[in-house]
């Protein structure tokens, strides 16, 4: 199953810059390896945001949630964390599928 992932992430006034990006290096590590194993298709940094896309392949929904639970800036500071999640269907699939509902 394919899912869409948005995160964005805050901080407060206790955490210095340097805290977010020390723990945002670990989950770089993490996201670029799950890249290399083939879990994570591809990510995303918006330029001038605290904001990163991330297109995952994963058996379940669960596997997903148990992810998620595990990772190194939802571990440490999930609380200003926010993830959006949307289930994704293959372009070619939903092709294939309204090609195949034609009334000819």
């Amino acid at each position: 199953m394919l899912y869409h992932l948005a995160f964005t992430v805050e901080y407060d006034a206790g955490m210095s810059q340097q805290d977010l990006f020390r723990i945002w290096a670990q989950e770089a590590e993490v996201a670029l390896g799950a890249k290399a194993q083939g879990v994570v298709k591809d990510l995303w940094k918006v330029v001038g945001e605290r904001r990163v896309y991330a297109v995952v392949e994963v058996e379940s929904p669960d596997m997903l949630d148990q992810i998620l639970f595990d990772l190194p800036i939802m571990s440490q500071m999930g609380q200003h964390v926010d993830v959006q999640v949307k289930s994704l269907r293959r372009y070619e699939d939903f092709a294939a599928d309204v090609k195949s509902r034609l009334k000819e």
